[in-house]
């Protein structure tokens, strides 16, 4: 680790790493730098590459995105440093590093004074949630979507979700098919309906958008005195795609009173009071 470290230039003595938040994708650790103008800390972040095979155009989308995000909020007087996240380039001025042994390291400036949360504690939790995410959707409105590199190849192409689907049902290579077949021929009925934003992306009538693809309340930071929604993370999956894609994760994780990987399905719902409650904020501010 502290050979991975020197890849960048501190200004001052750096601590070790330790481990931070609870993602799942990327190894998280926060740094602290202390010089004589005082403490300042940092996140470090392993990339991974097994996920994300294209390390060097995942960056560029990053950087991208988070320059186009820092020069919108100061436009309208906003703090650029807590409207985003900031990439700190290595000694070489790269946006990450990859080390000897191929592994892929990034860091970011450590946003102070927010809070992530796991699960929707409130109401205004939800809809602070939509307002940022429909802030991203139109800050990013005039972004050129189609030079963005696809860090997911097909990621909500649902007519290939749906043929691979059929495929695993058909190679049944668990032997387990046979104990779900209800469940399988609901998602078989449903196959008209898996083409329909495709075929309207295709023919024009829905434009393609600069898209997070994993709009999760904990994808955000909120700040910790007023409690609004700051600062979008987590931007591994920004791609070209859909707004109603965006839209439709976050209701799939937030409306409902119960976590995303609950166990005991009597337990997940949906509540038409945090489906609206997010919509309103998603539209007033996208």
């Amino acid at each position: 680790m502290k050979d991975i470290l020197t890849a960048w230039k501190w200004n001052g003595s750096v601590s070790e790493p330790i481990p931070y938040g609870e993602g799942h994708i990327n190894q998280t650790y926060a740094i602290t730098v202390t010089s004589v103008q005082g403490a300042k800390r940092y996140i470090l972040q392993k990339i991974n590459t097994d996920t994300f095979k294209d390390p060097e155009g995942l960056m560029e989308n990053i950087c991208g995105v988070t320059e186009f995000l820092r020069e919108r909020a100061k436009q309208r007087g906003a703090d650029p440093a807590r409207a985003t996240l900031h990439v700190v380039p290595t000694k070489e001025e790269k946006p990450y590093y990859q080390a000897t042994d191929g592994s892929c390291w990034r860091v970011y400036e450590f946003v102070e004074n927010t809070v992530c949360l796991q699960q929707v504690q409130s109401a205004e939790d939800f809809y602070q949630s939509a307002v940022a995410f429909g802030n991203f959707q139109h800050q990013l409105a005039e972004y050129p979507s189609h030079t963005l590199h696809e860090t997911i190849p097909h990621f909500h192409d649902t007519p290939k979700r749906f043929a691979d689907f059929q495929r695993a049902v058909a190679e049944d290579r668990m032997g387990r098919a046979a104990q779900v077949q209800r469940e399988i021929e609901f998602v078989r009925a449903r196959e008209a309906e898996y083409h329909v934003m495709v075929d309207l992306l295709a023919a024009g009538k829905l434009p393609l958008r600069v898209t997070h693809n994993d709009t999760k309340l904990n994808n955000i930071l909120f700040d910790k005195t007023t409690g609004e929604g700051l600062c979008v993370i987590d931007l591994d999956t920004v791609m070209p795609g859909l707004a109603a894609n965006d839209f439709g994760d976050s209701i799939r994780f937030g409306a409902n009173h119960c976590a995303e990987d609950e166990a005991d399905l009597s337990k997940v719902n949906f509540s038409m009071e945090l489906f609206e409650i997010y919509t309103k904020g998603f539209l007033q501010a996208a």
